[in-house]
């Protein structure tokens, strides 16, 4: 069981080794793609403005001008007291802090959990490289 136990570690540990080399290879072409598609971008924008287009078709396809507007906080203490005083719940996304949230049910076992929310648990393995002394 030990020495069988040790081949799948060591497999393991090579496929993972692998998988990153993978990840970062296609992450370092994925990097040069997205610059050529940028630089693109710039020339379709300009093309855009010069002929004051909010499109322009050609034979493969159609550059459409569009503004793209995205909202962040700086302040999230005025923002949470917003929402509270405006019951404006759906200006926040749904989704449960995982570490944050199981601190609250820990310190909360008695009560049990709060209404909607389930519970999935899964074993999973972990697999850690030896470390170097």
């Amino acid at each position: 069981m030990g020495e069988q136990l040790e081949d799948l570690v060591k497999t393991y540990l090579t496929i993972r080794v692998e998988r990153e080399k993978i990840a970062r290879e296609y992450e370092a072409r994925d990097s040069v793609l997205k610059e050529d598609m940028s630089q693109i971008e710039a020339v379709m924008l300009s093309t855009c403005n010069e002929i004051n287009a909010e499109s322009i078709k050609t034979g493969s396809g159609t550059v459409i001008k569009s503004t793209k507007e995205t909202y962040v906080c700086s302040d999230w203490t005025n923002f949470k007291d917003f929402v509270l005083e405006n019951q404006a719940l759906e200006l926040l996304s749904q989704r449960l802090h995982q570490s944050n949230f199981k601190e609250f049910i820990n310190n909360r076992k008695e009560e049990g959990l709060p209404p909607g929310i389930n519970t999935f648990r899964e074993v999973v393995i972990t697999v850690k490289k030896p470390t170097e002394r």
